[in-house]
């Protein structure tokens, strides 16, 4: 499939779907603190992306059927993913699941408005955490800067894995290579496919008017995954805790927009 370009018209529209997921996370922020479920916190995004006029684009989303037409995978029940700890992406919020002290929690947050999407994830700490958590938290939100700034025209997709995976990897954690980020627009997922790892001067050449998520996953130990019965739930193969930051950007003349802040 082709890359779609957005026209500045399609690229208003998205940052109004992404400033509502901006919000959305300054809504829930006061409310990431230990003895809080994350099926609360699942609440209180629906009901606020809902106020603000929006849709929750994961709720019903993505659901697999094999060639006989049945269910291998249902559509994901929630409005946001929730990762903690040692879950790399998509988990499930629950009205069983507590937020306890040390804990790391990563909200991937999707909205769809007037049609359009919007798509970013934060990993935020619960209470006070371990050095050693409050470190890798800290590089996963680095490695998401410096892809950022990759994303110039000109540039390739490959530049932006490899400023990723260069610095991720000199701190001694690691990337994970089977999830990526995607293009974004009336869909949540788009053409490219870009990946958190690679070689500078590869893939496809960034050109204005491509929109695309950098969501880099960044392992504190090994970058293997296993998937949980769930169908949904990604964690890591051996256990060690994962932090994730993600935005959706515009490309211009003048580099990445991002498109999912205030």
């Amino acid at each position: 499939m082709a890359v779609t370009l957005k026209s500045r018209k399609d690229i208003a529209l998205l940052r109004d779907a992404g400033r509502i997921v901006a919000e959305t996370y300054e809504t829930l922020r006061p409310h990431v603190v230990p003895g809080v479920t994350t099926g609360e916190l699942d609440h209180i995004a629906e009901d606020f992306i809902r106020k603000s006029g929006a849709l929750p684009m994961y709720k019903g989303f993505g659901a697999l059927r094999d060639r006989r037409g049945k269910i291998i995978r249902p559509p994901f029940p929630a409005t946001i993913c929730v990762a903690i700890n040692e879950v790399i992406c998509h988990g499930i919020p629950s009205p069983r699941q507590v937020l306890q002290e040390g804990d790391i929690i990563g909200i991937d947050i999707g909205t769809l408005y007037k049609g359009w999407v919007g798509d970013a994830c934060r990993t935020f700490t619960v209470g006070k955490v371990d050095a050693a958590s409050q470190r890798l938290v800290d590089a996963a939100e680095r490695c998401l800067e410096l892809g950022i700034a990759q994303a110039q025209p000109g540039n390739h997709l490959g530049d932006i894995g490899a400023a990723i995976q260069t610095y991720a990897e000199s701190l001694g954690f690691s990337t994970v290579r089977e999830l990526a980020g995607h293009g974004v627009g009336r869909a949540l997922w788009e053409e490219p496919s870009v990946l958190h790892f690679g070689k500078p001067n590869t893939g496809l050449r960034i050109e204005v008017g491509m929109v695309f998520t950098i969501e880099p996953m960044i392992n504190a130990g090994k970058p293997d995954i296993r998937t949980l019965d769930d169908q949904w739930t990604i964690v890591t193969a051996d256990g060690k805790r994962s932090a994730q930051f993600e935005h959706s950007m515009a490309i211009t003349e003048n580099g990445p927009e991002l498109l999912t802040v205030l």
